[in-house]
C-alpha cells in the first residue's frame, strides 16, 4: 500500500528518475514561506558579503540586496522545518524509498526576476556519493515555475547511467561538460509547475537550471533526503560529527548501523577546489559552461 503516489507515477520516478506533483503543498504554508523569504531579505540589506544564513548573488550590494540561496532554511525558520517533517513532503518521499528518511541537507535557492544565477549542469550524486543510491530531492516551488523564468531542467533516465565527470584540470568544479559527456540540452526536459507543487529527483540524474532572466521569481526550497541505510562513501562532501549528531537527521522511522550497500556508480570530488563555499561558488572553475546569461533558450 502507498500513502500517496499511484503505481503509474513510481513507475515513471523509476524509468525517469523525476516526478512532478502539482498543488501538493496548501497555498497558506506557501505564502508563510514567502513572508520568512521577505524577511531574510531586510536581513540582506547592508551586507557586504555571504554568511552563514545567506549567500549573496555576485551582483549583490548593501544597497540593493541579492540573495541567491537561503541556507539550511529548516534551521532558522520553523515554517520551513514543519513543512519538512510534515505528510506534504515525506509521504510521496516513503513511497519511493521506504519509511525510514534521513535528512541530508536544506537550501532555498532565490532565482530572483531578472538575475537570479544559473546552476551548471551536475549530479547531486557527484557531491555525496552513498553506500546505496536510495537518495533524492524535494522541490517545493514557491513561485508559478513556468519556461520563462529558468526551470530546474534533468535528462529523463540519465539517473541509472554513469556519474560522470565533475572535475577540471583534476579538481572537483562540481559541473559537467556536458558536450564532454556525450549529452544534447536539446534532451532535457523542464520541471515546471504552479506555486504549492512539488519536484522530486533522483540523487543521480544530470540536471541543472538557467539565468532567470524574466519579470517574476523562481524561488525554490529543497529538501534532500535518503533512506537511513543510505550511508556517505569516504571523500563524500556528506560529514558529521558523531552518530547521535547524524541519527538527529532522522525525519521519520528507525535509524541503523547497517548501511546496504548497493553496486552504484561513484567518483570522489577530492581534490576540492581552494574556492569553497556553495555550488555556485565551486562552478566558477567550470570551463565550458552549459548556460548563457544572454540565452534561455538552451536551459
Amino acid at each position: 500500500m502507498t500513502e500517496v503516489l499511484t503505481s503509474a507515477q513510481i513507475d515513471a520516478y523509476d524509468r525517469n528518475g523525476c516526478l512532478v506533483l502539482e498543488n501538493r503543498v496548501p497555498p497558506r504554508i506557501i505564502a508563510s514561506i514567502r513572508a520568512e523569504i521577505a524577511l531574510f531579505e531586510d536581513e540582506a540589506r547592508g551586507m557586504t558579503e555571504s554568511g552563514t544564513r545567506l549567500d549573496l548573488e555576485d551582483s549583490h550590494t548593501p544597497d540593493d540586496p541579492r540573495i541567491r540561496r537561503i541556507k539550511l532554511p529548516h534551521m532558522i525558520s520553523d515554517v520551513v522545518a514543519d513543512l519538512m517533517r510534515s505528510d506534504h513532503i515525506l509521504g510521496p518521499v516513503r513511497d519511493l524509498i521506504g519509511p525510514n528518511l534521513r535528512l541530508h541537507t536544506s537550501k532555498l535557492n532565490m532565482k530572483s526576476a531578472g538575475y537570479g544565477a544559473a546552476v551548471e549542469w551536475h549530479q547531486d550524486w557527484a557531491f555525496y556519493p552513498h553506500t546505496n543510491d536510495d537518495v533524492l530531492a524535494v522541490g517545493v516551488i514557491i513561485d508559478d515555475m513556468g519556461l520563462e523564468n529558468g526551470p530546474l531542467k534533468v535528462f529523463p533516465g540519465s539517473h541509472k547511467g554513469p556519474v560522470h565527470n565533475h572535475h577540471v584540470d583534476g579538481v572537483f568544479a562540481g559541473a559537467m561538460d556536458l558536450a564532454a559527456c556525450g549529452l544534447d540540452p536539446k534532451d532535457a526536459i523542464p520541471l515546471t509547475g504552479p506555486a504549492g507543487s512539488i519536484s522530486i529527483h533522483h540523487a543521480r540524474i544530470v540536471h541543472g537550471s538557467a539565468l532567470n532572466t524574466s519579470d517574476h521569481a523562481r524561488r525554490l526550497l529543497f529538501y534532500e533526503c535518503m533512506a537511513a541505510d543510505a550511508y556517505p562513501v569516504m571523500g563524500s562532501m556528506t560529514s558529521f560529527g558523531s552518530l547521535e549528531e547524524y541519527d538527529s537527521r532522522m525525519l521519520c522511522g528507525s535509524p541503523t548501523v547497517e548501511p546496504r550497500l548497493e553496486d552504484v556508480p561513484v567518483r570522489i570530488p577530492l581534490p576540492q577546489p581552494e574556492r569553497r563555499g556553495s555550488i555556485y561558488e565551486i562552478q566558477k572553475d567550470l570551463k565550458n559552461r552549459g548556460f548563457s546569461i544572454y540565452d534561455n533558450e538552451n536551459a
